[in-house]
C-alpha cells in the first residue's frame, strides 16, 4: 500500500485589516490545479470571510467549495484548537488523498504558536507539516505606530507614556504573530513613501530570527513559488521561539477586550452606507467593518471591509433567487456600545 507524503499546511496570521483574505483569495485563484483546502477562523456572527473564499475561481462546484472551506466561528484558534480545531483537522486527514495543500487563516486576534504546536500531535504530525507561517503586516499601520487598523484609544495610551510598548495588547500580539513567522509579507506598500517603508521594515525586523523572509507586496499579490513550498516544518521548532504568550500563561490571555456583533439593514443607497459606517468608526472607535450589502436599485451584491475609516468595496456576485437581499455587517471593536451603533446605523439609513 502507497504510503502518502504529509500534506503540507500554510498558516496565515495578521492583524484585522491586515489583507489576509485578500492574500488567500489570491493564492485561490491563482492555485494552478491545485487542491487546497481552506480553514477560515471568523470572527463574528456572520461567516464573512469564508463567504468571500467561496467566490474565488477554485475549480470546483458551489457544493464542492462548501466542502473545502471549514468555518470555526469562535475567532480564536488559540484557546480552542482541541475543541474545535482538531475535528476540522481529523477530517481533512481522512481525506487527504484529494488534498495537495491546506491554507488556516486565523483571525486578527489568534495567536499563532499554539495553533502550530497542534501539529506536534501523533494524529496530525504523522499526516501534516506545517509548511510556513505567514505574517501579514498592514505596513501604513506598523508606519502610524498603531499595528492594526484605528486603535486611537490604545495608540494615545502608548504615545503618553513610552514605557507601555510591552503593555499594549495589540503590540504584544503583534511581536508574537511575528515571533512564530517563516515569512513576513509587508503588505500595501503602496501607500507608503520610501523613508516610511524602511522605518517599517526595521520596525518588523527587530522582532525576527535573521533567516525569516520579509517581502512586500500590494494587496497581497506575491507569486506562489513566494508563498508555498517554503518547507519550514514550523512545528519542529516553533518551541524554541519565545513569545508573551509564554511568559504570561495561558489563563492570563485575554481576548475580552475585543468586541464583535453583526448589524442587519435593509437595501440603502451605496453613499449612504459608506457615510454611516464612517461616522460609526469615528464616533465609536471600530476598528474593522466587513460584510456584504444590498444597494437599492443594483442586481448585484456588495462586498464591504473597512479598516478604519479607509473602505473597499466591489460588487461580487449577482443576488441568488429567491436569496434575501439584505445587508450584513460585522463590526469589531474595543468596548463597543452595541445598542447605541446598531441604532445609529439604522437610524441613517432609514
Amino acid at each position: 500500500m502507497k504510503t502518502l507524503a504529509k500534506t503540507p499546511v500554510t498558516i496565515v496570521t495578521g492583524f484585522l485589516g491586515s489583507g489576509k483574505t485578500t492574500l488567500l483569495r489570491h493564492m485561490l485563484d491563482h492555485a494552478e490545479g491545485r487542491r487546497i483546502a481552506v480553514i477560515v477562523n471568523e470572527f463574528g456572527e456572520l461567516g464573512i470571510d469564508g463567504e468571500i473564499l467561496r467566490q474565488c475561481s477554485i475549480g470546483c462546484t458551489e457544493e464542492e467549495a462548501q466542502g473545502r472551506v471549514f468555518e470555526l466561528a469562535n475567532g480564536c484558534l488559540c484557546c480552542t484548537v482541541q475543541e474545535e480545531f482538531f475535528p476540522v483537522m481529523k477530517e481533512l486527514v481522512a481525506r487527504r488523498g484529494d488534498i495537495d495543500h491546506i491554507l488556516i487563516e486565523t483571525s486578527g486576534l489568534a495567536l499563532p504558536k499554539p495553533l502550530v504546536q497542534a501539529f506536534q500531535w501523533p494524529e496530525i504530525r504523522n499526516a501534516c507539516t506545517v509548511d510556513a507561517v505567514i505574517t501579514v503586516v498592514d505596513s501604513p499601520a506598523v508606519a502610524a505606530g498603531t499595528f492594526a487598523a484605528h486603535p486611537e484609544q490604545v495608540d494615545a495610551q502608548r504615545r503618553q507614556d513610552p514605557n507601555l510598548d510591552h503593555e499594549s495588547p495589540l503590540h504584544e500580539l503583534f511581536e508574537d504573530q511575528l515571533a512564530s513567522a517563516d515569512l513576513v509579507i509587508l503588505n500595501k506598500t503602496d501607500g507608503l513613501d520610501a523613508e516610511a517603508l524602511a522605518r517599517v521594515r526595521a520596525e518588523v525586523s527587530k522582532e525576527l530570527p535573521s533567516a525569516v523572509k520579509v517581502v512586500e507586496a500590494s494587496r497581497g499579490v506575491l507569486p506562489l513559488s513566494v508563498l508555498l513550498g517554503l518547507q519550514a516544518e514550523s512545528e519542529a521548532h516553533i518551541d524554541s521561539r519565545p513569545t508573551h504568550h509564554d511568559l504570561e500563561g495561558h489563563e492570563d490571555h485575554d481576548h475580552d477586550e475585543f468586541d464583535s456583533f453583526g448589524v442587519d439593514l435593509p437595501e440603502v443607497a451605496e453613499a449612504t452606507l459608506l457615510a454611516a459606517l464612517t461616522e460609526v468608526v469615528k464616533s465609536h472607535g471600530v476598528l474593522r467593518v466587513k460584510g456584504f450589502a444590498a444597494i437599492a436599485g443594483k442586481p448585484l451584491r456588495l462586498l464591504v471591509q473597512g479598516v478604519g475609516t479607509r473602505f473597499d468595496k466591489h460588487f461580487d456576485r449577482a443576488w441568488k433567487t429567491g436569496e434575501t437581499r439584505s445587508t450584513q455587517l460585522v463590526l469589531i471593536g474595543q468596548e463597543l456600545d452595541q445598542a447605541a451603533i446598531t441604532a445609529q446605523l439604522r437610524a441613517a439609513v432609514a
